[in-house]
């Protein structure tokens, strides 16, 4: 069995993904380390036919394009897609994306295998460039210290960017899939904890680059979306953290909301609305102190 596949989730951006698979494959010995190629249609509106097209003259590179009739959400896309899929190592990215150096398979694969860590890896996340500029993407860089560690080449972390990482397939089928319940974000945040508490560890590698073509102004998520980002992110708080920090997220979340949507006064009072429930419907399955500590050994920023 060949040891790598992409899992790619898509939602009306067929020009990206056209570009995407036709990065994927001209990367170096990609016909001899990839087992397959899954990408989940997340419901799209757009016209997807050149990438079907180009899908059906590729004959070298074992593509399985699947339709979805709903849109299933970023972690159900995902759990989705892997369940398709066969290969050891899954690497999973942003469908406007593509990657930079074309030896990034040779790089990931031996990267898996380097020792340089005292527990076993289960995800490699990427380094990430803005696509027109070549500059760092701050938010892509999984530490929250960003200044200290934006030239690390290398550095154990307690999370990973979701669009820009590879995974371990023997991880998932102990630590289980993305929670379903998180449409959009911060189900990385909830892999993450889980990974940690089972002795695993999440490294940053810049031998695997991507290019992302988010503005270096970023994306003005809509207020539901960001409401959604708070309400997970408590969730993830609530889980797996001492309590203390599921009442930090929460505040601290809900100005950060009121910041980013102009006061988006109705949106809060749902969001509150939300956030009360998790504690009436979720079930506190707090990590182990020997991971808490171990993640604070790694400078996590825990409070929000």
């Amino acid at each position: 069995m060949k040891p790598l596949a992409f899992i790619l989730i898509t939602y009306n951006r067929p020009d990206d993904m056209l570009e995407l698979l036709k990065n994927i494959a001209g990367l170096d010995k990609a016909t001899d380390l990839l087992q397959e190629i899954i990408i989940v249609n997340n419901a799209s509106t757009a016209d997807y036919s050149a990438v079907n097209q180009y899908i059906n003259t590729q004959q070298q590179l074992p593509i399985k394009y699947i339709y979805s009739e709903i849109n299933l959400g970023v972690a159900k896309g995902r759990n989705y897609a892997i369940q398709q899929s066969t290969a050891p190592i899954l690497i999973m990215l942003d469908d406007d994306a593509v990657l930079q150096n074309k030896d990034c398979l040779v790089q990931l694969v031996t990267e898996f295998e380097q020792p340089e860590t005292a527990r076993h890896k289960a995800i490699i996340s990427f380094k990430v460039l803005y696509y027109d500029t070549l500059t760092m993407q701050k938010n892509a860089l999984p530490h929250k210290r960003f200044e200290e560690y934006k030239d690390l080449a290398f550095f154990e972390t307690y999370y990973y960017a979701g669009g820009a990482h590879a995974i371990k397939r023997t991880v998932i089928d102990k630590v289980g899939l993305y929670p379903e319940d998180f449409f959009y974000g911060m189900e990385e945040y909830d892999m993450s904890y889980r990974i940690l508490d089972a002795g695993y560890s999440i490294v940053y590698s810049d031998k695997v680059i991507m290019l992302h073509k988010e503005s270096p102004l970023g994306r003005k998520p809509k207020s539901d979306k960001l409401r959604m980002m708070w309400v997970n992110k408590s969730k993830v708080a609530w889980r797996y953290l001492p309590k203390f920090y599921f009442y930090s997220t929460a505040a601290m979340w809900s100005l950060f909301y009121l910041k980013e949507t102009g006061f988006h006064l109705k949106g809060l009072l749902k969001g509150f609305r939300e956030i009360q429930q998790i504690k009436h419907n979720e079930q506190r399955k707090p990590i182990s102190k020997e991971t808490l500590l171990y993640i604070k050994t790694l400078n996590a920023r825990l409070y929000y």
